[in-house]
Formats: structure tokens, C-alpha cells, sequence
């Protein structure tokens, strides 16, 4: 086990994939949005993977209608992993097996009344210990986020831990927005506004949907009004939190981090560009087709 793993006090953690994606439609029909493959692996394998190098060791997965794929891939297939590995088509760390993982659980929100509620589904699962949540659909590459999450909420004594990065003000009624105030150098939570309409932001640090809560967030849920859409909002929630003691600590992307939203099409084709540029294999040739492209543009 790596040293991040060891240190972490946090073992437990939700993966929201209940969402339909219509706005991937029609690429989302018959498939879960969290399946897209990005380079050489479906979105949610990514999220999987930065869960277990942050130490976590059993993970609940929120699912909906359609997301049969997403258990079907992370269940173990030791014939097929035979076949493969017996001819040489894949290495046994590309196969999706949480290895290091002690369980991966599933449980299905039958009614798509928002994430709050999808959350709220892991109060039994979390036990009354501290948990992450991390969405489906978001990939964080570089450096270890969940871990720094982990280490500000166990240092700060807080609810909650929540990531943001800095975004277009005009860009704001896109995202759960978090306003922030300084408390011996580290960043909390005043308030948070889920897409705030124009003009009408209190800062331009937008939620990255990776967090770590105290079990006081179920509570804060169940308190939780329907918001926009007449879903109940995860960003509500916290917003509870951060109005109570203890408060919620606020962790801003580092120069290494990268958040990919796999939302809509434009973002969705800009995460799989950087993640084939990036292939150890074949990035060098399709980083030359792409010059040669730009050069006939």
C-alpha cells in the first residue's frame, strides 16, 4: 500500500452515476455518459482509479436507469482476463479491476430527484464515518485531490471539504459557485450558490465535484429544499453546513490539477484530444496528425 493510502482516515466513498446526459444524446441512448471512453478507458474507470490511490477502500456507486454497463465493467471476469492476457492484446493493470479495493457496491436512485438525494441514498453504507464523493462524470487529472480533500478536512476539524477552481465570472451560472473567506490562511466556506443567474455570483470559484463530508451531511440533506429544476442540490446541502459548526473547508485546484467536465460534446472531445495526445503509445503520431491538420486549417 502507497504512503497516501496509509495515512488516509477516510475509507469510504460515493460515486454518483444516476444521471441520464441528454446533453451527450445521442451518443448516451443505450449507454451510461460515465461509459464514454476517454483514450483508452470509460470515464468513470478514471474516477475509480483516483479513489483507490487516495486510500479509499470500498466505494457505493449511485445508479439509474441504463447504468448496467458500469457494474458489468467492474465486475470480475477472470476468463476473459485469460483470454486476453494469453494473447497478448492488454496488460493486467489496464484490466478494470479495483485492485485494492475491498468492495464496490451499487445502489439504484429509482427517481432522478437530484444529487443531494442520490447522496443521501450512502447514510447506512458511510456508517457514521466520513466520506468522499466524487461524480461519475468529472476527471481530475494530476496530482492526488482526494488526498488533499482528506488531509484539509482531517486537519481543519471540519463538516466538509469542498474543491473549487477558478473560473469566467460570465461563466458562472454554469456551476454550484462558492464564496470564501480567509481563516489563518486556509480557504471556508461563507456561503455557495448553485448556477447563480447573471451578474448575481458571489465569487468565481466553481465547485470541482470532489468533496469529503462529516456525517452531518445527511442531515443537511434531508433539510435540503428542491432548488432549480425542483432537484434537490448537493450545493444546498453543503450551503446548510456551512451556515453551522464546524465549518466547511474550501480547496482550491493546484498548478498540476485538471478537472474534465464530460458534460456536453465540446468538453467531452477536448478530454479525449489531451488524453490521446497524452497516450504513451500512440500520443507522439497523433500529436503529428493533428499539426498536419492545424497546418491545413
Amino acid at each position: 500500500m502507497d504512503t497516501v493510502a496509509a495515512l488516509s482516515p477516510v475509507r469510504k466513498a460515493v460515486v454518483p452515476v444516476a444521471g441520464i446526459g441528454t446533453r451527450l444524446f445521442p451518443a448516451t441512448k443505450s449507454q451510461p455518459k460515465e461509459m464514454l471512453p476517454v483514450g483508452r478507458k470509460p470515464v468513470v474507470q478514471y474516477v475509480i482509479e483516483e479513489l483507490r490511490a487516495a486510500g479509499i477502500e470500498q466505494i457505493l456507486l449511485i445508479t439509474g436507469r441504463k447504468k448496467a454497463a458500469i457494474e458489468d465493467h467492474f465486475d470480475a471476469d477472470l476468463e476473459l482476463s485469460r483470454l486476453l492476457q494469453q494473447a497478448g492484446n492488454i496488460d493486467s493493470a489496464d484490466l478494470p479491476i479495483a485492485d485494492g479495493i475491498r468492495g464496490v457496491f451499487y445502489t439504484r436512485q429509482g427517481t432522478p430527484s437530484g444529487v443531494a438525494d442520490a447522496v443521501g441514498l450512502a447514510r447506512d453504507f458511510a456508517g457514521g464515518e466520513p466520506i468522499v464523493v466524487a461524480f461519475g462524470d468529472t476527471i481530475i487529472r494530476g496530482a492526488n485531490l482526494v488526498a488533499r480533500l482528506i488531509a484539509a478536512h482531517g486537519e481543519s476539524k471540519a463538516s466538509g471539504a469542498v474543491a473549487v477552481e477558478q473560473i469566467a465570472q460570465e461563466d458562472a451560472f454554469r456551476y454550484g459557485i462558492v464564496d470564501v473567506r480567509e481563516v489563518g490562511g486556509a480557504l471556508f466556506a461563507a456561503d455557495l450558490v448553485e448556477k447563480p443567474a447573471a451578474g448575481t455570483a458571489p465569487s468565481d470559484l466553481a465547485i470541482v465535484p470532489r468533496y469529503v463530508f462529516s456525517p452531518e451531511i445527511f442531515d443537511a440533506i434531508e433539510a435540503t429544499r428542491p432548488g432549480l429544476g425542483g432537484e434537490r442540490w448537493l450545493t444546498d446541502s453543503i450551503a446548510i453546513l456551512a451556515r453551522e459548526a464546524p465549518p466547511v473547508r474550501v480547496v482550491p485546484l493546484d498548478a498540476s490539477e485538471r478537472r474534465y467536465d464530460i458534460g456536453n460534446f465540446e468538453s467531452y472531445y477536448r478530454a479525449f484530444i489531451d488524453f490521446a495526445l497524452a497516450d504513451p503509445q500512440y500520443g507522439a503520431s497523433v500529436r503529428q496528425y493533428v499539426s498536419e491538420l492545424g497546418q491545413r486549417l
